[in-house]
């Protein structure tokens, strides 16, 4: 990895507000508790919380030296005021403020969108930043997205560029056909969801890709929650949970250690993701990343 991460990072989708509010001052509490852990790159994205997570993290990172640290942001979606009439975005971020998310993977959106990150974060840089969710905007992504990040690592504005994505085929791609120092694979290399083996990490591999892996709970089913890739878990998937936490308490090992760390045993893998909510949560998920696991428990998993 051309720009140095962390092999535990903070994410800062929950202080945006996913699934529940958190005030301003617990999320720059979060943060700081965070980098107290070691915890030293930090990710984020205008879309968590509509700009609350970015503006939050700069106000945490105000008074910290900037070279202590590294951070990356996305681009893709745009911020703009509601309208007359308009209704707030239905996203899953509480607490958010009333503004509007627009998909734009043009040269303009990318450069905008970057330019409003900096200005929340209260940053004149960041290290890298990855195309979020371009899902249904891979033409985009090849036509004017990409040429942009490019444009923008070439003149050293960004270290690095990459994708960040929940699914890996259109990751797979992206590495293949475009020069990306990184790609953010969440959800899809955990206990529960191995798909990025087959291709993305040996493209990859084969690359020298770095790879980022969030969604390492799988939006919480890891971790004792009863959502599978942000829906209701379906049976088979409990009973599956179910049995890697029978194979787990024979080792004396919590099930979530297990899953923050198993994406670590990939060498393409140069970090692990991991949301936090509360100073309490990052002491938590600190403590289960450094926790022993034995080879055998591997094994058997």
């Amino acid at each position: 990895m051309k720009i140095p991460v962390t092999p535990l990072a903070f994410g800062s989708a929950a202080i945006g507000g996913l699934y529940a509010p958190v005030p301003p001052d617990t999320g720059v509490h979060t943060v700081q508790r965070a980098l107290e852990a070691g915890m030293r790159y930090l990710d984020t994205a205008p879309h968590y919380g509509a700009g609350k997570a970015e503006r939050i993290l700069g106000a945490a990172l105000s008074d910290v030296p900037r070279e202590s640290f590294t951070i990356s942001t996305k681009v893709g979606r745009v911020l703009r005021p509601l309208r007359p009439g308009e209704s707030p975005d239905s996203a899953g971020f509480e607490g958010e403020p009333p503004v509007k998310r627009e998909w734009d993977f043009s040269r303009d959106g990318v450069l905008r969108s970057l330019e409003s990150s900096l200005e929340r974060l209260g940053i004149d840089r960041v290290d890298m930043v990855y195309l979020h969710d371009p899902d249904a905007h891979e033409d985009e992504v090849y036509a004017s997205a990409y040429p942009a990040l490019a444009e923008l690592r070439e003149q050293g504005v960004v270290g690095a560029i990459g994708a960040g994505m929940n699914q890996t085929e259109m990751l797979t791609r992206f590495v293949r056909r475009l020069d990306l120092d990184v790609v953010l694979c969440a959800g899809r290399y955990t206990l529960l969801d191995r798909s990025a083996e087959a291709e993305l990490l040996p493209a990859c591999v084969e690359r020298g890709t770095a790879v980022v892996v969030g969604g390492a709970y799988n939006s919480g089913l890891l971790a004792g929650g009863t959502t599978y890739n942000y829906e209701s878990a379906p049976v088979a998937m409990l009973e599956r949970v179910a049995e890697l936490e029978r194979v787990c308490t024979r080792y004396d090992v919590p099930l979530r250690a297990a899953a923050l760390q198993f994406p670590m045993r990939h060498p393409a893998v140069a970090s692990v993701l991991v949301g936090c909510r509360t100073p309490e949560e990052v002491t938590e998920n600190a403590a289960l990343f450094a926790l022993d696991v034995p080879e055998d428990l591997w094994k058997e998993l």
